[in-house]
């Protein structure tokens, strides 16, 4: 029955826990400053199993994605007496076999004051050879709040399984499986409380996507059609339903090759020898199929592993096990942008639909055959599956996942909602860090940036992480590439950056038309577009003056003929300059001439910027009101650049309206985009209006990073550390605080995606957004 939760009396789980021995040892204080601990039980490398890949990719993802905010420790989980030589984050091990170490461990746990809570990698087969009730006496027994993993949960339970999940249940505080179908499972079969259950999908790993023409070149695969599958061998794969099924994919796609990636499972291995791979082998042979198959039978380092998925035209799951709830070959190959044909065990049913991939019925080699004819002779169809898989598998990046289990940990650990008695309680009282999440920076990346830029300037769009060259280029994607190098290059010193800040300056020089105004398409020839003459251009005139300001403000450690360079272009563009009266395209001009001033002070710079400040103070003047502080009737996109720009023009005359103004307008914007739950810049589906409330979905990079960057001139201005809390914050929202908890910043590539809508991210990675990124990173860099 739903929700009906059967437990047995608590005594039976703790009768083998005396009272003597859980209070035998005094815990000693912990030093100061020590982080919280989280303990992962579970198989770990060296030991060679699906589970413990698993376990050491989330290790490394929470660790990578957070910093001092938790310390993680393993605790090996082996069968018999097997000695292996574990890494330094293994602190324990537990013979799974040896009933009395799950007593010891669970003393240990609740003595060892550091730990806070514990998270189970959980699969049936692991813990069945001790005793019965070992491990359910454990999990009992453990006094800190317990987390499990469910690798598995049985469709079709009998009335004993039933009721083993329900006790394990009732001793957790949460248990993760990784499908939707599983939680489902767990509720209605088990009659597990849905309030319990957390779905945090199968990880996967980011990959650069790269060329899978050279990528087969590389591998010795060129106008080979490639068929992948990958894992451990066992008998279970059902292999030899693609090789019965290859004949007829060869007869119209002779090109075919079929690579069976990955040595046979050690377990396999210590029961049989190599006696289903001896079968595989046999049975090419007797298909004559030796041209068309390749066994790569050794252990594949990740990065190999991800090229040949990247270099897959179509991945074939073809598991005869209907059971298996889900599969890591299968999401890893849907991360690599792999077309995928599966059989319907339940993961592949709930991520694969007409638009992501084929299913075909267990065993059947003429369905699969099809299947596979069908893709490799519509290779539109094939590029549409891409595209649509990598959509659907997006969020179950590591990065993702580890920062689905951090929000679970930290809920957990700090509610400790833990079921026990009264004495596991009061030890669990003893001692208690609450764990806060603190979001890891991430190290400087310029591959995207550099990847997108040619010779001749930065390229506009991408698709995924592929420059779009026919899309062209502007002048305001190289105006904030060169700010962005700018700010790189005062940091890092790297002489590399002098060579893009050339190519910006260049680009930039080249719209400059003679009448002093910019000029901001161009295409993939080099030919000024029709766009120009159809669209406002005010505001990329206004970014390209901030752009050659800033790079003259940095003189003090730029060649001198970058910045004499600068200054030409930009005492070419005065003229135009005066005529703006557009609001952002003033404020970006302000920027531009506060900071040229910085260098040298030039009166007609000044003028210009105390004209352009004047204009936008009397719109705020007009437009002001109690309860709408603000320059324009409506908040629109890029806000935060109008009080920066009066900050910058009190900074440069003085003059303490500009000063008000400023902090008044930006208070005013603060409380429209920030909440307790981070920030939430305006829509860009629909402006936010004076008496209206905001659009809740449709978030850019480029606001988010303005805001950053105007929190930090703020803070400079005036010491406030709001303006930090909220810089921080907001950088956040790029590392996964947003609606979604996801990352919009890609650290395997470098760029970041190009928007955060209501239900997805958008994967393109275009110059707008990762520049955006950049330039926000450069502001934490610089207030850290």
């Amino acid at each position: 029955m739903k929700n009906d939760i059967s437990i047995l009396p608590t005594s039976y789980f703790t009768k083998s826990l005396p009272a003597a021995s859980l209070t035998k040892r005094k815990p000693l204080p912990l030093p100061l400053n020590t982080l919280p601990e989280i303990l992962l039980i579970t198989t770990y490398p060296p030991n060679e199993c699906g589970i413990a890949t698993y376990s050491q990719d989330l290790l490394r993802a929470l660790n990578n994605k957070f910093d001092h905010s938790f310390s993680l420790k393993v605790c090996a989980l082996d069968s018999k007496n097997i000695h292996r030589d574990y890494p330094k984050e293994v602190k324990y091990t537990l013979n799974t076999s040896d009933s009395i170490q799950y007593l010891d461990l669970a003393y240990t746990i609740n003595f060892d004051k550091s730990i806070q809570l514990v998270l189970i990698q959980h699969e049936f087969g692991l813990f069945q050879n001790a005793q019965k009730d070992a491990f359910l006496q454990f999990i009992y027994g453990i006094s800190k709040p317990v987390v499990i993993v469910f690798h598995t949960v049985l469709p079709t339970p009998d009335e004993a399984m039933r009721i083993r999940v329900r006790h394990i249940a009732a001793a957790c505080a949460s248990i993760v499986v990784m499908t939707k179908n599983a939680a489902q499972l767990l509720e209605f079969q088990y009659g597990v409380p849905e309030s319990k259950i957390e779905v945090i999908a199968h990880g996967t790993h980011l990959v650069p996507h790269l060329d899978r023409e050279v990528l087969k070149a590389k591998n010795g695969l060129a106008g080979r059609k490639v068929l992948s599958t990958f894992g451990l061998l066992s008998s279970g794969k059902s292999i030899e339903t693609t090789l019965q099924a290859l004949p007829e994919i060869i007869k119209i796609n002779p090109t075919v090759t079929f690579l069976i990636i990955g040595k046979t499972h050690p377990s396999v291995v210590n029961e049989e020898g190599e006696k289903y791979r001896n079968s595989l082998e046999a049975l090419v042979t007797q298909l004559d199929l030796s041209a068309n198959v390749q066994f790569v039978n050794h252990y594949i380092p990740l990065n190999e592993l991800l090229e040949y998925l990247q270099l897959t035209d179509i991945y074939l799951f073809t598991s005869k096990d209907p059971y298996q709830a889900v599969s890591g070959t299968f999401a890893y190959a849907m991360s690599c942008g792999c077309p995928i044909i599966s059989t319907p065990i339940p993961h592949a049913r709930e991520v694969l639909n007409a638009d992501t991939g084929i299913i075909f019925d267990f065993q059947n080699t003429q369905q699969l055959a099809a299947a596979v004819n069908r893709l490799l002779v519509n290779p539109d169809l094939s590029n549409a599956f891409r595209a649509n898989s990598l959509q659907r598998i997006a969020p179950t990046a590591w990065e993702n996942s580890a920062i689905a289990h951090a929000l679970l940990i930290e809920k957990t650990a700090n509610q400790n909602q833990r079921m026990s008695d009264s004495l596991t309680f009061d030890l669990a009282q003893l001692h208690q860090q609450k764990i806060v999440l603190n979001y890891r920076l991430p190290v400087f990346n310029l591959e995207h940036v550099k990847k997108m830029t040619s010779d001749f300037g930065m390229i506009q769009f991408s698709k995924i992480n592929q420059p779009d060259i026919e899309s062209g280029y502007t002048i305001d994607d190289n105006a904030r590439a060169m700010i962005a190098l700018c700010m790189h290059y005062e940091v890092t010193k790297d002489a590399e950056d002098l060579v893009y800040l050339s190519i910006y300056l260049n680009f930039i020089g080249f719209c400059l038309q003679p009448d002093g105004n910019f000029l901001n398409y161009v295409d993939v020839n080099h030919q000024f577009t029709d766009q120009n003459y159809e669209t406002n251009l005010s505001d990329a005139n206004g970014r390209a003056i901030w752009a050659l300001g800033f790079l003259i403000s940095k003189s003090d450690y730029l060649p001198a003929d970058l910045v004499i360079k600068a200054t030409d272009i930009l005492n070419r563009a005065l003229v135009h300059a005066e005529k703006m009266h557009s609001t952002r395209s003033m404020a970006f001009g302000i920027k531009g001439f506060y900071y040229s001033n910085l260098h040298i002070k030039s009166p007609k710079n000044t003028l210009l910027l105390k004209t352009l400040a004047q204009r936008l103070l009397q719109m705020y003047r007009h437009e002001a009101e109690l309860d709408w502080q603000w320059f324009e009737s409506y908040l629109t996109y890029a806000n935060s650049i109008l009080p920066e720009a009066l900050l910058c023009a009190w900074l440069e005359t003085g003059d303490v309206a500009f000063r008000e103004t400023a902090l008044a307008s930006f208070e005013f914007l603060l409380s429209k985009t920030f909440d307790h739950n981070g920030i939430k810049i305006i829509s860009n589906k629909t402006w936010l209006f004076k008496g209206q409330t905001a659009a809740p979905h449709g978030e850019q990079p480029i606001d988010v990073a303005y805001t950053i960057l105007t929190l930090g001139k703020f803070y400079e201005a005036f010491q406030e550390e709001s303006y930090l809390h909220k810089m921080k914050t907001a950088f956040n929202w790029f590392l996964g605080k947003n609606h979604l908890h996801q990352i919009i910043y890609n650290p395997c590539t470098g760029g970041c995606y190009d928007g955060l809508e209501e239900t997805q991210v958008n994967l393109n990675q275009g110059a707008e957004s990762t520049l955006s990124y950049l330039l926000a990173r450069l502001t934490m860099e610089k207030h850290s």
